[in-house]
């Protein structure tokens, strides 16, 4: 084979690693989106937020530390102890969910049968007071997270494909990080499929997903679906927190990772699980083989642009995602 093609080959295997952490940071949108018709711009604060809320918790960390050393003239930082990463994840996870109960509780109750921008709205409001509160209860210093996932090219890979090409090709460079957020997200996707499908609390999510005032008639109590579907976006956000901030580290650009879902969104469908797995390995792919074919030519950089671009063309010609629903309106 010639180096080339197997710098292509190399060039797609990374753009589908790329593309699962993509599609990770798009499932926390769909899950809230289908279940109530939200379309939450906090999810990527949401995944900082618990990032760094996990990073706090293993290190020992003192919450509000700044502001209980200015208003009490103390110099407290750490309580002295280190947490095991599994722990600490639990812990996290518990964090996450008393935030599902307190936006529905304080938030998203208040706002029901509300215009969907009024929603849109709220949920730009609740990504910035996450920032904020994230800032003032952990810090703004750039943190790094390490909970034993192991990182850098994986040395096996390189050597079993070492001989496939010419003197200049060394072989597949696969971070072993991506390999594990690959299958990750698999077990991710199937769990929740699997949760969806054969559970009670799945089967009341989907019914209020279809019809709210239906799903009411037969006993579906929203405030609790709408509870556990924050809930399990808040997992999701802790699992893309996780992959993203061991990859580049715990840091308030960390958020910017949701503006990449917008267009794995767009592709996949704002209310398909597998379309935002679909979507996100598209983009994955599509942005790591258009720099590799002609970013040279159009003078690089072309992943800042080239998802939007796509999601463009698409809500031109399929505006309802490869997987979405398809809007139907009678007059």
């Amino acid at each position: 084979m010639s180096d080339q093609f197997l710098f292509g080959i190399e060039v797609v295997i990374n753009g589908l690693m790329a593309g699962v952490l993509y599609a990770l940071v798009a499932l926390g949108f769909v899950l809230i989106y289908k279940a109530s018709g939200i379309f939450n711009y906090a999810q990527g604060v949401m995944a900082l937020f618990a990032a760094m809320t996990l990073v706090g918790v293993m290190n020992g960390q003192v919450p509000f530390a700044h502001l209980i050393n200015s208003i009490l003239g103390t110099d407290v930082h750490h309580f002295g102890w280190h947490i095991p990463a599994v722990i600490a994840i639990l812990m996290t996870m518990a964090v996450m969910i008393l935030l599902a109960w307190a936006v529905q509780q304080l938030v998203m109750r208040h706002l029901v049968n509300q215009e969907p921008i009024i929603l849109f709205m709220a949920t730009i409001g609740l990504a910035y007071f996450l920032e904020g509160f994230s800032d003032l209860m952990w810090g703004s210093e750039i943190k790094k997270l390490d909970v034993g996932l192991p990182q850098g090219g994986s040395f096996w890979i390189e050597e079993m494909t070492a001989g496939l090409g010419g003197e200049g090709f060394y072989g597949f460079f696969i971070d072993r990080l991506d390999i594990v957020a690959t299958v990750i997200a698999i077990l991710l996707v199937v769990a929740l499929m699997l949760f969806s499908n054969y559970t009670k609390e799945g089967r009341a999510l989907r019914a209020v997903a279809d019809d709210h005032q239906a799903a009411l008639s037969v006993g579906v109590s929203l405030n609790f679906i709408w509870v556990l579907v924050w809930s399990v976006a808040g997992f999701v956000a802790l699992v893309a927190g996780i992959m993203w901030g061991t990859k580049s580290g715990v840091q308030f650009s960390l958020s910017l990772i949701a503006l990449k879902a917008l267009p794995v969104l767009m592709l996949g469908g704002f209310t398909s699980i597998p379309g935002a797995i679909v979507g996100g390995l598209i983009i994955g792919v599509g942005e790591k083989l258009f720099e590799f074919l002609l970013g040279p030519a159009l003078g690089g950089a072309t992943e800042n642009w080239f998802a939007y671009v796509l999601a463009l063309v698409f809500l031109v010609f399929r505006p309802q995602g490869l997987f979405g629903d398809k809007i139907i309106e009678r007059v």
